[in-house]
């Protein structure tokens, strides 16, 4: 089916050049001299890369159908993410290339969305924020808090995050898992 510029939403799948996109964020821009065009961040859904592209108003693609399955994280075997369809119970096997950079934010049984595109694994998208514990960070001090500065904090799923200066190992933070960003003790 083709959509045009017009029919853009946020989350919404095109094809460009022959890859499969998300458009993450658009824009109309009507200028006072010229014609109207869109600018869009679109992420790959095979690689996962980000990249800005500015099309002309009302040029067309084809549209993607992407369904999202809840699944379970069970385990990793090194070179394989395990995952179960909370439903079926059926199990996924997907690489670790594949997982990619959402592997830091995943432990064991936590649930996660699948994206699928016409039958074809597309992504792993870990929850919008997860609740992990400090394993390895410099001790903090008396008075830390007044400055405002960070740290650099190992996670206990090895995700490294810059948390401020009164944390200590062992205490549990909910992140961000879109930018990394420490929230809140929990």
């Amino acid at each position: 089916m083709a959509i045009t510029t017009a029919n853009f939403k946020n989350g919404m799948c095109i094809i460009h050049e022959g890859k499969r996109w998300l458009i993450i964020d658009f824009q109309h821009v009507k200028p006072g001299k010229g014609g109207a065009f869109v600018r869009t961040k679109l992420k790959e859904l095979q690689s996962g890369r980000v990249v800005d592209y500015t099309f002309r108003a009302g040029e067309k693609f084809e549209d993607v159908r992407i369904e999202t399955k809840k699944m379970q994280y069970l385990y990793n075997d090194g070179t394989v993410f395990h995952f179960m369809d909370n439903t079926s119970y059926e199990q996924v096997e997907l690489d670790a290339d594949f997982v990619g950079e959402t592997s830091k934010w995943l432990r064991e049984n936590d649930e996660v969305e699948i994206m699928t595109a016409d039958g074809e694994y597309m992504g792993v998208e870990p929850p919008m924020f997860v609740e992990l514990e400090v394993v390895e960070t410099d001790p903090g001090f008396k008075g830390d808090t007044v400055q405002g500065g960070t740290k650099p904090a190992k996670l206990e799923t090895g995700a490294m995050i810059q948390v401020p200066m009164f944390i200590n190992t062992g205490e549990r933070l909910k992140v961000d898992t879109r930018d990394g960003r420490y929230i809140t003790r929990v």
